[in-house]
């Protein structure tokens, strides 16, 4: 019989030698918990009635909320990438930047950012721009190495960037609000992002044989045009989202509405940007999308009633005169949209294709969801819980210890595995050892989440770089991709240190003062009749007896 202080340990070993061997992730979960589940059964260590347990936790995996999100919110950048979008935004900006040193990088970079809150997922990402961005660089006498780095690191700020998947994974892991969540991921967002402009900036000086200019003879377009091409690619698809963000933000929508407006809003984008709409369709889109940011904005005003009363009070008034005609218009619009995209094929192939993706993404999702829970099940049976605080708590150096080993675990981990499979399996093992330590697990989850994205860079396992060999063209060499991705995971490791470094940059966002002064709170509590009546008593020098509630009272 194997003593159970062996069985936890033994739990996760069984767990990395079914990786290894290659076995699919989601089955080796459930087939290490179940085996070890029933040894612990015959052993003694829990009851058969624990594993009864599993029905209903898989069906509360169905039935969660929050994760229903995931869907909408895959659905509407699997559109928005395949509508144009991004050849709009790469095409725009590396025209406006390519005759700067460098330029076409910050275009890369830029357009990473965008599409990382567009599509939400690097696959997605790392492709579009490395079929339209790659080539051009190529041309014009880009480092291999550069170049490809660069493409396959801005892919991966999908991650970080809201609306992120994993961060509402992450979320409903730690019990947390995705809101939250979002909030505190926008911070250590912008920081990467400058910190990635800041590593070309320096290579435009150190090495800018590296990054040449685009002469200005090879721009198609100048002047108002080419800003009005940038405008129009970046400008609509922000609005969008951050109206979707907006609503989550503020409470006016769980995630999973805010993820079907954004599929609805998507969807309209796709009819303005699509060549073969008539104009009666484009004009349907941009009435259903004037409508939706009209449904959007008073309503987010109105959450500001702490702050503007009377604003909020005239917003509340002029949205309730509103809010009919203006759901009505939304619809009819809406339902125009959707008959000129069934009508064009070129349209229902898109959306096919986006719901094939969303389909494939969210089963992966929820079949490793489903096997995490059994195998953290049978580990919770045999006490590995206590095993994982007892070895992670007692740490040397405390909190600073558990961050430190943790980023380094979690680094070693990515190497292995997928950032849902670290999400689903390695933090809910970590999470309350995080709060035991006084660790706030927003922070906990957005650190995680910056130290995650090198699982998508390391040589040679990194999807990115996966997803960057399988659309590179013939010259370039894998050996150059994987070198390449080196300084840019040296980069992600820099922000996770400034994340540990500087906790207020997750945190600005949710610590919110409630203007309260606790010093000058007066709580007055009103004295009973017979207390009244004692006072008085006492200030004559009597002393009045207690009513007695024995006998009845005449009225």
């Amino acid at each position: 019989m194997i003593p159970l202080e062996w069985m936890a340990p033994l739990m996760f070993g069984g767990l990395v030698v079914f990786m290894l061997i290659g076995f699919p992730v989601t089955f080796s979960l459930a087939a290490v918990g179940l085996f070890f589940g029933f040894i612990a059964i015959e052993s003694g260590y829990f009851e058969f009635a624990l594993l009864q347990a599993l029905p209903e936790r898989v069906f509360g995996i169905v039935a969660n909320d929050t994760l229903l999100a995931i869907p909408f919110f895959t659905l509407m950048g699997a559109i928005l990438e395949r509508c144009g979008l991004a050849e709009d935004l790469l095409d725009g900006l590396g025209q406006l930047f390519g005759p700067i040193r460098g330029g076409l990088g910050y275009a890369v970079v830029i357009v990473g950012a965008i599409l990382g809150a567009i599509t939400g997922t690097v696959a997605a990402s790392v492709i579009a721009m490395g079929l339209i961005s790659l080539p051009v660089m190529m041309r014009y006498g880009y480092d291999q190495r550069f170049a490809t780095g660069v493409i396959a690191a801005s892919g991966t700020i999908t991650q970080l960037i809201p609306p992120s998947l994993v961060l509402i994974v992450l979320a409903d892991v730690l019990g947390r609000s995705v809101g939250d969540m979002y909030a505190g991921a926008w911070g250590p967002s912008v920081v990467q992002v400058l910190l990635f402009c800041g590593y070309v900036f320096l290579v435009s000086i150190f090495k800018p044989q590296w990054v040449p200019g685009i002469p200005k003879t090879a721009l198609s377009l100048h002047g108002w045009p080419l800003i009005k091409k940038c405008l129009w690619g970046i400008i609509p698809s922000l609005v969008l989202i951050f109206l979707v963000l907006g609503t989550i933000f503020l409470g006016l929508a769980t995630p999973t509405e805010a993820g079907a407006m954004g599929t609805v809003g998507a969807i309209a984008l796709a009819v303005v940007h699509h060549p073969e709409f008539s104009r009666h369709g484009r004009i349907a889109a941009w009435v259903a999308l004037v409508a939706l940011s009209i449904i959007c904005i008073p309503a987010s005003v109105m959450m500001a009633d702490e702050w503007q009363p009377a604003l909020a009070a005239s917003a509340r008034e002029l949205f309730d005169k509103i809010q009919a005609p203006i759901f009505i218009v939304f619809y009819a619009g809406l339902a125009l949209v959707l008959w000129e995209a069934v009508r064009i094929s070129k349209l229902r192939k898109l959306i096919w294709q986006a719901s094939q993706s969303t389909m494939r993404i969210t089963a992966m999702v929820l079949f490793i969801l489903v096997g995490s829970t059994i195998f953290v099940l049978v580990f919770r049976g045999v006490d590995g819980d206590p095993f994982i605080e007892h070895l992670l708590s007692r740490l040397p150096g405390g909190t600073t210890g558990f961050l430190i080993f943790v980023n380094f675990f979690v680094f070693f981990l990515a190497f292995f595995l997928d950032f849902f499979e670290i999400a689903f399996i390695i933090v809910p093992l970590l999470a309350p050892v995080a709060a035991k330590l006084g660790i706030d697990l927003i922070w906990f989850g957005v650190l995680l989440c910056v130290n995650m994205q090198t699982s998508f860079m390391h040589p040679p396992f990194g999807f990115a770089l996966f997803y960057l060999r399988s659309i590179a063209p013939k010259e370039i060499k894998s050996s150059a991709i994987y070198w390449g991705a080196i300084p840019w995971v040296v980069l992600q490791l820099i922000m996770v240190a400034i994340v540990i470094f500087w906790p207020g940059l997750v945190t600005f966002m949710l610590d919110k003062p409630n203007g309260v002064d606790p010093t000058k709170i007066q709580i007055e509590i009103p004295q009973s009749e017979f207390l009244k009546d004692q006072e008085e008593a006492e200030k004559k020098g009597e002393e009045q007896a207690p009513p007695d509630f024995s006998t009845p009272q005449k009225k």
